[in-house]
């Protein structure tokens, strides 16, 4: 049994706020457990190559918008998944933080981080 407390999680700063990483590929379960916090007002555009995603959000609020323009506006109690390595954007609102807790197949090893550029998905 594992058992982590947020302030025993690994922290990384991701790019645009902070991942913390309770469960990583060191855990040997298969997948990872975020709690990712997306900075107010900040636009990030994104595709995991190597990993399916799950988000659901638990607070504040933003949107996550395909690339046909499709915006799914996001609340606390809504989820996404990306099912097919979707590029997307994440947008966190302009007045404030969102917070994720966010599901990768396969396992993350814990110290990604992205490479945000406006114009290229960054990937891991």
């Amino acid at each position: 049994m594992i058992i982590r407390q947020l302030e025993n999680a690994k922290t990384v700063e991701w790019g645009n706020g902070l991942s913390r990483r309770f469960i990583v590929e060191a855990d040997g379960l298969g997948y990872s457990i975020t709690d990712t916090i997306v900075l107010a007002g900040t636009k990030s555009r994104l595709q995991y190559r190597n990993h399916l995603e799950t988000c659901y959000c638990i607070e504040g609020s933003g949107e996550v918008v395909e690339f046909d323009g499709t915006s799914h506006p996001l609340r606390p109690g809504v989820l996404y998944s990306l099912n097919d390595y979707d590029p997307h954007y994440l947008i966190a609102s302009p007045d404030e933080d969102m917070r994720l807790v966010c599901v990768f197949a396969p396992a993350l090893q814990g110290d990604e981080v992205h490479n945000l550029d406006e114009n290229v998905s960054s990937a891991y």
